[in-house]
């Protein structure tokens, strides 16, 4: 019964740590452009030159 003294304090704050976590990225913008991200990685940022046969 002693241990739930300590673990449901550190539960909570584990919690609150991870919803602080969560508004700092929204407030960061970290969520804004999700779709740009997944569609950029399919396309190379310098156009590859095709070798001269």
């Amino acid at each position: 019964m002693n241990i739930l003294v300590l673990l449901v304090p550190v539960a909570l704050f584990l919690g609150l740590l991870g919803l602080a976590a969560f508004l700092w990225n929204l407030r960061t913008g970290q969520y804004d452009d999700l779709d740009g991200a997944a569609s950029r990685i399919l396309f190379d940022d310098i156009p590859r030159k095709e070798p001269r046969q």
